[in-house]
């Protein structure tokens, strides 16, 4: 059954196995006007007899729904929710492509390294594993470990930084993105030269 939700939003449309067990309900009460219905043992009741009714006693419950289905239609054509409705689709800013990169922090910096290797490990996994199983790894590193990730974490927070001021100060987008694509470059050339050490 819909939800009225929102106040003054129109109350969701209502299927038509929905409306069967609506009509079951109150046959039930109307015989039974003193007895507790214990739902789950109620509606599965319903559900096991609906899988076992033909397309034609079904029928009066979809010629409901469908009368339903026209009036959420009609309703909702009518109707304009609120700027700050949960649950609306929000609209999203439209990203710049020339906006700087986002800084990594520490633990993506650690990601880049590990990933093929717990790939590697872990054959056939999904994605949601490897990620907790770098997620374990992170966390059972020791701080001098880690330390080599936090400093490319906070040299790429500096460059986020200056990318993003000459982005939104009087350089332009165009000439921020070229700065940031030639620290890049810089930044490819320095992390050459850690892997070395």
């Amino acid at each position: 059954m819909g939800k009225a939700g929102v106040a003054g939003k129109p109350k969701g449309r209502t299927s038509a196995y929905a409306y069967f067990v609506k009509t079951c309900r109150d046959e039930h009460r109307t015989k039974y006007p003193n007895e507790n219905v214990v739902f789950s043992e109620f509606s599965k009741k319903c559900a096991d007899e609906w899988k076992t009714m033909s397309d034609g006693e079904k029928k009066r419950f979809h010629a409901m729904a469908e009368k339903d289905k026209k009036r959420h239609e009609k309703e909702m054509a009518s109707y304009s929710p609120p700027a700050n409705e949960k649950g609306g689709k929000k609209k999203r800013m439209a990203k710049d492509p020339n906006a700087p990169k986002r800084a990594l922090s520490a633990f993506f910096w650690f990601c880049n390294d590990e990933r093929p290797k717990v790939k590697a490990s872990m054959g056939e996994s999904t994605v949601t594993e490897v990620a907790k199983e770098l997620g374990r790894r992170w966390n059972s590193c020791t701080e001098d470990m880690k330390a080599k990730y936090v400093a490319l974490a906070a040299k790429d927070k500096a460059r986020y930084e200056k990318a993003m001021s000459s982005y939104k100060g009087g350089a332009g987008p165009a000439k921020a993105q070229a700065k940031e694509e030639s620290d890049d470059d810089d930044d490819e050339e320095e992390e050459d030269y850690d892997d070395d050490d």
